[in-house]
Protein backbone atom coordinates (compact mmCIF):
# COMPACT_ATOMS: atom_id res chain seq x y z
CA UNK A 1 0.00 0.00 0.00
CA UNK A 2 1.15 3.45 -0.72
CA UNK A 3 1.41 6.24 1.81
CA UNK A 4 -1.46 8.02 0.07
CA UNK A 5 -3.74 4.97 0.41
CA UNK A 6 -2.86 4.57 4.11
CA UNK A 7 -3.63 8.23 4.72
CA UNK A 8 -6.98 7.88 2.98
CA UNK A 9 -7.84 4.81 5.09
CA UNK A 10 -6.91 6.69 8.26
CA UNK A 11 -9.18 9.59 7.37
CA UNK A 12 -12.02 7.19 6.60
CA UNK A 13 -11.56 5.40 9.94
CA UNK A 14 -11.57 8.68 11.88
CA UNK A 15 -14.67 9.91 10.08
CA UNK A 16 -16.50 6.66 10.80
CA UNK A 17 -15.53 6.82 14.48
CA UNK A 18 -16.78 10.40 14.74
CA UNK A 19 -20.14 9.48 13.24
CA UNK A 20 -20.53 6.51 15.58
CA UNK A 21 -19.88 8.61 18.68
CA UNK A 22 -22.47 11.20 17.64
CA UNK A 23 -25.17 8.51 17.59
CA UNK A 24 -24.43 7.73 21.23
CA UNK A 25 -25.04 11.34 22.25
CA UNK A 26 -28.41 11.35 20.50
CA UNK A 27 -29.38 8.10 22.21
CA UNK A 28 -28.37 9.49 25.62
CA UNK A 29 -30.42 12.64 25.01
CA UNK A 30 -33.44 10.59 23.95
CA UNK A 31 -33.16 8.39 27.05
CA UNK A 32 -32.76 11.48 29.22
CA UNK A 33 -35.82 13.15 27.67
CA UNK A 34 -37.92 10.03 28.30
CA UNK A 35 -36.68 9.80 31.88
CA UNK A 36 -37.53 13.48 32.49
CA UNK A 37 -41.03 13.04 31.05
CA UNK A 38 -41.70 9.91 33.11
CA UNK A 39 -40.50 11.59 36.27
CA UNK A 40 -42.47 14.80 35.65
CA UNK A 41 -45.64 12.79 34.98
CA UNK A 42 -45.29 11.37 38.51
CA UNK A 43 -44.82 14.84 40.02
CA UNK A 44 -41.07 14.64 40.49
CA UNK A 45 -37.80 16.14 39.31
CA UNK A 46 -34.58 14.42 38.36
CA UNK A 47 -31.61 14.67 40.67
CA UNK A 48 -28.09 13.43 39.90
CA UNK A 49 -26.80 10.39 41.79
CA UNK A 50 -23.16 11.26 41.26
CA UNK A 51 -22.57 8.17 39.12
CA UNK A 52 -21.11 8.53 35.64
CA UNK A 53 -22.17 5.48 33.68
CA UNK A 54 -23.34 6.88 30.35
CA UNK A 55 -26.89 5.75 31.17
CA UNK A 56 -29.34 8.39 32.43
CA UNK A 57 -31.39 5.84 34.38
CA UNK A 58 -28.41 5.15 36.66
CA UNK A 59 -27.10 8.72 36.76
CA UNK A 60 -30.38 10.29 37.93
CA UNK A 61 -33.16 9.49 40.37
CA UNK A 62 -36.69 10.82 40.30
CA UNK A 63 -37.44 12.71 43.49
CA UNK A 64 -41.17 12.93 44.05
CA UNK A 65 -42.26 15.77 46.30
CA UNK A 66 -45.99 15.13 46.75
CA UNK A 67 -46.59 11.40 46.56
CA UNK A 68 -50.17 10.30 46.11
CA UNK A 69 -51.76 7.26 47.59
CA UNK A 70 -51.68 4.22 45.37
CA UNK A 71 -55.13 2.69 44.99
CA UNK A 72 -54.84 -1.11 44.98
CA UNK A 73 -58.32 -2.22 43.93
Amino acid sequence: MTVKALGLLSILALTTAACASTGGQNSYRQDMDKLEQDCASRGGILQPTGAQTGRPETEYVCRIFNPTRIDRN
